[in-house]
């Protein structure tokens, strides 16, 4: 979420046809990501790593994203440690033995955004680290499996503060920052919050897409932006993850548009029995 550059929109509700382009440019934004995911070793540049997802997401026949975005000049956000969301990708930036990297991509195929992130551990890391990292990526799974068609934003934004409270460590839930509606603008209305509370908010409808991104800390949740004026880090230097994927909801429920099996076996944990829906062969 590029807080400061995002520009108000009304809220746009896509087709059926429309959903399956975003479906196309999700399923090569999760090709994207597993092909940076494979080169995530200590050594390797963060610029090696925008090389791997911008090459892949060109050979689909798609765009990156983020190239040019408001001047962002990569095609990746590469976030390391402390970096929170929005880290440029650099060829002196080497990653090193028990860091944290977050790989934010987008795609677009024939005018349509798909956006999804994931941070990954290099090496060993230590056992608080990867349990940020677990426990932030099962509260964006747990805010999925908490929207429904006719409930509201509220509602999935409750699930990811709940599932992020219902352990022992006080994790930071970074608030400046959130998720946000997708469709033929990488950014659009309505903001997501990683927390609220239920019953809140926009109505979650038919041909509403919406790329859901909790951020969290092991430290307090404040922020400030470097002076290169993109890079997010935490106050406190506490290592942050990120994790997000954009969706839409069906009679079944949600569908994870950049999820390759649509997010049926991460929901299936939550009780929730969703097709998979164009499951690469």
């Amino acid at each position: 979420m590029w807080k400061a550059k995002l520009s108000r929109q009304m809220i746009q509700l896509k087709t059926a046809d429309e959903i399956a382009l975003m479906r196309r440019a999700g399923l090569v934004v999760a090709g994207a990501l597993r092909a940076v995911r494979g080169e995530i070793r200590a050594g390797v540049s963060t610029q090696d790593l925008d090389d791997v997802a911008e090459r892949y997401i060109r050979g689909q026949g798609a765009t990156p994203s983020f190239l040019g975005y408001h001047g962002f000049p990569a095609s990746i956000c590469a976030s390391v440690n402390e970096e929170i969301v929005h880290g440029i990708p650099l060829p002196t930036r080497r990653l090193r033995e028990g860091d944290v990297i977050s790989i934010d991509c987008g795609a677009i195929v024939d005018g349509y955004h798909g956006d999804a992130a994931i941070t990954v551990p290099v090496g060993d890391v230590s056992s608080d680290v990867l349990e940020l990292l677990r426990v932030t990526e099962m509260s964006l799974w747990a805010g999925l499996a908490a929207a429904r068609l006719g409930g509201r934003l509220g509602d999935l934004s409750h699930a990811i503060e709940q599932s992020l409270r219902a352990h022992d460590h006080d994790y930071g839930i970074v608030r400046k920052y959130g998720g946000h509606g997708i469709g033929t603008e990488m950014h659009q209305d309505p903001h997501v919050l990683n927390y609220g509370r239920p019953g809140r908010g926009s109505r979650l409808v038919r041909g509403l897409a919406l790329a859901v991104e909790p951020m969290v800390t092991l430290g307090r949740p404040d922020t400030v932006e470097l002076d290169d004026g993109w890079t997010v880090v935490s106050v406190d230097g506490s290592y942050a993850a990120h994790f997000e994927h954009t969706f839409t909801l069906t009679d079944e429920g949600p569908w994870v548009l950049t999820a390759e099996d649509g997010g049926a076996a991460k929901l299936a944990e939550f009780g929730l029995t969703v097709p998979a829906r164009g499951q690469p062969t």
